[in-house]
């Protein structure tokens, strides 16, 4: 069997979910609309862009102690442990540069 590309995994899994999800129509006249204090409360969704390159989605395997470790040492410093990893290499390269 030939193997698939990234790209081609990820549309073939979108189109398995588009196939499961039926399409119907969806009743919205019964939604109150939004206040003027509702809108001025709400926040973007999402992850704001960090830098001027957007960051890349990758995939590691790492050992579960290090995972374990990195994520403890991300709960004490409150920030997500893959912004710590990011941080951490991040030092390292300007050390080594």
């Amino acid at each position: 069997m030939k193997k698939l590309s990234e790209s081609s995994v990820r549309d073939w899994r979108t189109e398995k979910k588009k196939s499961a999800i039926k399409k119907q129509k969806i009743d919205y006249s019964d939604i109150p609309p939004l206040s003027d204090r509702q809108l001025a409360s709400m926040r973007p969704v999402g992850r704001p862009p960090l830098g001027v390159e957007r960051r890349q989605l990758i995939a590691i395997r790492l050992d579960p102690t290090v995972l374990r470790w990195l994520k403890s040492l991300a709960a004490k410093r409150e920030v997500p442990y893959q912004s710590l990893i990011n941080d951490l290499l991040a030092g390292e390269m300007k050390r080594a540069s």
